[in-house]
């Protein structure tokens, strides 16, 4: 029988429930918190990020899912330092080079106001001389530590990032799987609204 999860990670856990680095104290996996047998993540989040992660046992729809060539977007609210400007925000949009890559081009705004997230364990750090802002970024790629990648490559390195969403292209149209209802370190299985999403891929 299939299983789909959605989990809100919380910051300094694996996405992952083992942990192979034995030196490393005091950074939590998967297992601390889903008693689930033989579910894995789709795709993944660092250690250092937090929000929504699908699991699952079903391994065709992980590939689907995970695999960069179909494009499916994953939205973020990303705390920078500084108030980004049109400009930097146009390149976000347009895609930058990070490494030897070049990023697909991305929905990006500013949001007028701090989101509503519970608070991180420990705090981000606070400088009264820089301010902050929030962005909502959307990436149909998931390539390692895009998201603080790009946002340092303009010059506003990302202070915290939070996935809230992963779009789900149906048949029909896009449904969101979103973190709304999950505090940190709760697990939900999916409605069957979410669940004829993910049997239309």
């Amino acid at each position: 029988m299939y299983r789909y999860l959605l989990f809100y990670k919380p910051y300094n856990v694996l996405s992952q429930f083992t942990d192979q680095d034995a030196s490393q104290l005091n950074r939590g996996t998967l297992k601390d918190y889903i008693p689930i047998p033989s579910v894995y993540p789709v795709g993944r989040l660092d250690r250092d990020s937090e929000g929504l992660l699908l699991l699952t046992n079903h391994g065709r729809l992980q590939h689907r899912l995970s695999d960069r060539r179909f494009c499916h977007p994953r939205t973020y609210w990303v705390q920078v330092e500084r108030i980004p400007d049109e400009a930097a925000l146009n390149q976000l949009r347009s895609g930058v080079v990070i490494q030897d890559y070049h990023t697909r081009p991305a929905l990006v705004q500013r949001l007028a106001e701090e989101p509503l997230l519970p608070p991180r364990q420990p705090p981000i750090r606070f400088r009264k001389t820089v301010p902050t802002s929030w962005l909502e970024i959307t990436l149909t790629e998931g390539r390692n530590r895009q998201v603080r990648r790009m946002t340092a490559t303009v010059g506003f390195p990302t202070l915290r990032i939070v996935r809230i969403a992963i779009g789900v292209a149906g048949k029909k149209d896009l449904t969101q799987l979103r973190l709304d209802g999950l505090e940190p370190g709760q697990w939900r299985d999916l409605t069957p609204t979410e669940l004829e999403a993910l049997q239309q891929l």
